[in-house]
Formats: structure tokens, C-alpha cells, sequence
């Protein structure tokens, strides 16, 4: 294994101690079958199904074991379980070819009757961030078994389409779903699938154990026997069974940044940010719009003026970041702009918006008091929670940090509403409408994770966010998003405060890792152990 350390990683101008490296694979090494993986997972969220959460925690597991219709490698898009696909002209309808001679781990074949069940059963209807995109899918038609033809009310960009297959695009097996209370079935905690790693058992709180498929689509793969995903909280504990061995990756910052200064100088670790590109993520402040104090937008400016967005890039992200533009990264392409509002480090700006708005130090030394719930995704949500409370302190607001597993969060925030502020953070998948929007537009279903379940709605934003999910013009449709964009940072109704890519630590004992731009969520058929 050698790096290229001048091959692309992210295009995001970033300082810090580490570089985007490329793992690059030496065409004279032979591959070694057989070895069993095993991989650090900071948290467990128990769903395991990715057609009925979006989510990188079901991903980086299942995404070995499910496969979509079309992944993103750094050449392109292409096919997995779809083999072509081609759009009308009026865009209202997308025909897929599918993959023949494809079974599910169970034996039984895999066809046109499991996408059009998963498309309008799970997609449209459960999936996350697939409920605002598919919200005008119809009907999808099989005109034999291994063709698909999606019909949509309002056109369908081919692109955007594409664009989000590989996280939107996992179909489940008709004949072990239907007629099921699908939200409860027993596959969603094991899961079957098409892909080159078989289920075989999950233990909570401890592991997941995949084993080889034998029947897999792709001649002579996969490499491995198995993959365990261990669930390691503790990062301090991952760090120390990455050193001794026993963990072989631990992906998306994963472990602490102090560790990953460390692991960099290692040797035996390949540290960066290669194959996340198609993961760019924003840290964020979430806003419960029901508590009257955070529904004033003037409330929310003051308190964007009290983050000092530069020395938290530098303390929490050891410059390993840049400040968020709103809901779109600069990773975004031709959807992106720099032209938005920003809100300057002003404490006294700050203070003074907060009296206008009719906020004045109080008794006890405040202006009111919130309750604020991080996201346990690792080390630097913790402290970008605890850097938060600090600087409201300075702007005389007092934020009582709540501490919560994974499951915690996900309800007590999109589910409970029992939050004032929350942050976690938002991954960007390739196009604003296939995960963004769904931070904005109002109408998600009720306590649907990484949603707008914040109490904020505004129709003008929904009309935009509709249109422009719509609109075959590539330049027209960027426009209506840069507006979007600026409407997100003029309103706040959620802060994307700073922009981010994820950091895997790895042995080099594996190999062909992370030669994806979404690595960590890919199928793994071709990754081998040196034994």
C-alpha cells in the first residue's frame, strides 16, 4: 500500500494536520483471501435496513450486506443492481434496467416486483430523506422482471435521480416485507440482502457479524469471510484496540482528534479523509421552533454573532474545517454559492440584538435558559455542544447540555421534540434535494430522523425546495438553489455552522480501502486482509 498524497481528495481548501490522501493499491500485490475485518462503530442506532433509514450508521454496516441500484466510485456513477437507466423527455418517467441472475441471500431471485414494492412501500413513504424526493413518484411499472419504470407527476431530473440512488436506492425483499407492519418487521435488525456479506448475527451492544455470500453476483468476490463491526463508546477503549491490533478501521472521526494527530505519525495506519466525498458534512445548531424565544429570528441571528466559528474550527476540529454557508457545502459544485449573509464573531452585537428583541439580563445573571441535546456521534459533537454552551454563557444565555445514547437523541429531538437546541451534523449526498431539502421543508413525516421536525415552516421555502426538485434546467435549477441558500442563512431556522469531511483511521493491514467516494458505505467486495 502506498499514498498519494497529491491525488484529489476534498476540494475544500482546508488547513489542518492532515491532508486528503489516496490509499492506492500496488497493481503487483496478490490478493489474500479469507480474514475477518473488524471495524470500530462509536454508536449502534438498531435499525439496520437503509431503505427505511438514511443514516451513516446503517450504512457503514449494511451497505455490505444490501446493495442499491447504483453506487458512485471516483469515475462516475455506476451499476450495481441497475444496469442502465435513461429518462423521458418530459422527465416524468425513469426506466431501469436491472441486474439478471441476481438472488437474495435467502435464494429467491431478485427482480422488478422488489424495486417497485421498496420505491413506493419504503422510499416514498419511510425513508428519511427519500420521502420529500419521491414525494411525486406514482407508480412504478414492470414490464418484465428486470425492468423498472418509475412514473413521476412532476418531472424527475435523470440526474438527481442518479445522484440518489446510492444512498436512497436500497431495495428490500418483497416477499419478506409485504403484508408485514413494515416499521416492526424483523428484517430491519437483520437485514437481508444482495450483496457480497450475509448477515449472520447482531448482539446488542456489542456486535455485528457478517459473513461471506457464496452465491454473490460478482465473480470471485468478495475477498474477506467475514466483517465484525464492534460497538466501541468509549473512544480512549477504540483508540487503544486500533494500537493493539484488534480493530482493524474506525471511520467517521471516530476516535479523538488528539489520536488522530497520533495515528498519523504511525506507520501502521493509512489517516485521512479519502473516500468521503460524497459525504461532506456541516456541524450544526437545531432550533425548536415551538419554544417562542428561538422562533425570533432575531434570537437566532444574536446567537450566530456569539459563535465564534474560527476558534472552534481551530479548538474542535484542529483546523480541520471551514465555516458552513448554509445548507449546501462547497462541495456542492454549480448548487453552491459564497454570495449569502454572515454572521461576524460580535458578542456585543450580539447582546444588543438580545435586548432589542426583548431579551434582558434577567435576576439570575440570564437572559432565559435552554436545554441543549448533542448528537453522540463521537468526540467532536460532545465538544462542539460544550463549546457551544460556553459561548452563549458569554452572551448571557444559559445552556444545560443533556447527554443521551443514540436512540435518545434520534427521539428526543425528531421524535419527542424535547429539545430547545440540539446539533449533531448534516451530511451533504451529492445533491441538495437528495438530503438537504429535508432540513427545510416542512410536511415530513411526523418523527422522521435527520427531518424538518423543528416547528419552522415557511411556504416560500417549500415552493422553492418543490420547484427546484423539479426544474430539467441545470442552470435554472442552481439558481433556485443559491436562493434557497440565501433564504437558509437569512432565516437560520437551522445553523450550518461549519463545514466538514470525515477522518478514517486504518491498519494498512487492509487493502483496497477506501477507494470510493462514499468508502465507508459501499459494498467492501473487493477489500482484502494481509494476514
Amino acid at each position: 500500500m502506498t499514498f498519494n498524497m497529491k491525488k484529489a481528495g476534498l476540494t475544500l481548501a482546508m488547513t489542518g494536520a492532515l491532508s486528503s490522501v489516496a490509499y492506492v493499491a500496488n497493481a503487483e500485490e496478490e490478493v489474500q483471501k479469507g480474514g475477518t475485518a473488524i471495524i470500530h462503530m462509536i454508536s449502534e442506532q438498531r435499525i439496520l435496513n437503509p431503505g427505511l433509514r438514511a443514516s451513516t450508521g446503517v450504512y457503514n454496516i449494511t451497505g455490505k450486506i444490501m446493495e442499491p441500484l447504483i453506487d458512485k466510485s471516483y469515475e462516475g456513477y455506476e451499476p450495481v443492481l441497475a444496469t442502465e437507466w435513461s429518462g423521458s423527455e418530459d422527465g416524468k418517467a425513469i426506466t431501469v434496467k436491472l441486474r439478471e441472475g441476481v438472488n437474495w441471500h435467502d435464494g429467491e431471485p431478485f427482480t422488478c416486483d422488489d424495486v417497485a414494492f421498496s420505491a413506493i412501500e419504503l422510499w416514498k413513504g419511510l425513508l428519511n430523506y427519500s420521502s420529500a424526493l419521491q414525494a411525486n413518484l406514482e407508480s412504478v411499472d414492470c414490464p418484465d422482471p428486470h425492468t423498472a419504470v418509475f412514473n413521476y407527476s412532476k418531472p424527475m431530473p435523470l440526474e438527481l435521480f442518479v445522484a440518489a440512488m446510492p444512498d436512497l436506492g436500497h431495495p428490500v425483499p418483497k416477499h419478506l416485507y409485504e403484508g408485514t407492519d413494515i416499521l416492526k418487521n424483523e428484517y430491519n435488525t437483520a437485514p437481508v440482502g444482495t450483496g457480497p456479506f450475509k448477515f449472520v448475527e447482531y448482539q446488542r451492544g456489542q456486535y455485528v457479524l457478517a459473513e461471506k455470500n457464496d452465491d454473490y453476483w460478482r465473480e470471485g468476490y468478495p475477498y474477506l469471510d467475514r466483517i465484525v463491526w464492534r460497538f466501541i463508546k468509549d473512544k480512549s477503549a477504540a483508540a487503544a484496540a486500533l494500537e493493539a491490533g484488534e480493530v482493524h478501521e474506525s471511520g467517521f472521526i471516530g476516535v479523538s482528534m488528539a489520536d488522530v494527530d497520533r495515528f498519523s505519525k504511525d506507520d501502521r495506519f493509512d489517516v485521512g479523509t479519502q473516500g468521503y466525498e460524497n459525504n461532506v458534512a456541516h456541524s450544526t445548531v437545531e432550533f425548536n421552533h415551538r419554544n417562542p424565544i428561538l422562533a425570533d429570528v432575531k434570537v437566532r441571528q444574536a446567537m450566530y454573532h456569539g459563535l465564534d466559528i474560527d476558534y472552534a474550527i481551530q479548538t474542535v476540529m484542529h483546523g480541520f474545517a471551514k465555516p458552513g454557508r448554509g445548507p449546501v457545502p462547497s462541495a456542492g459544485g454549480i448548487n453552491y454559492t459564497d454570495e449569502v449573509p454572515t454572521y461576524a464573531y460580535d458578542t456585543e452585537l450580539a447582546k444588543t440584538m438580545l435586548d432589542e428583541a426583548g431579551y434582558p439580563v434577567q435576576d439570575d445573571g440570564y437572559r432565559f435558559h435552554l436545554r441543549h441535546r448533542p448528537a453522540p456521534w463521537g468526540e467532536y459533537t460532545q465538544l462542539w455542544a460544550e463549546y457551544f454552551s460556553q459561548a452563549m454563557k458569554e452572551i448571557d444565555i444559559d445552556v444545560e447540555i443533556l447527554t443521551n445514547d443514540a436512540p435518545g437523541f434520534l427521539n428526543g429531538v425528531y421524535r419527542d421534540h424535547d429539545f430547545d437546541t440540539a446539533n449533531g451534523w448534516h451530511q451533504f449526498r451529492s445533491d441538495p434535494a437528495v438530503s438537504t431539502m429535508v432540513w427545510l421543508r416542512s410536511g415530513q413525516p411526523e418523527g422522521t430522523p435527520w427531518t424538518n421536525q423543528f416547528g419552522w415552516k415557511s411556504d416560500e421555502m417549500d415552493q422553492l425546495i418543490d420547484t427546484a426538485a423539479s426544474e430539467l434546467d441545470v442552470e435554472k435549477r442552481a439558481a433556485m438553489y443559491h436562493e434557497i441558500q440565501t433564504k437558509a442563512m437569512e432565516e437560520l431556522p437551522v445553523i450550518f455552522a461549519i463545514e466538514h469531511p470525515f477522518i478514517s483511521v486504518t491498519s494498512k493491514k487492509l487493502h483496497n480501502h477506501h477507494n470510493t467516494p462514499r468508502w465507508n458505505s459501499s459494498s467492501w467486495y473487493d477489500l482484502w486482509l494481509e494476514q
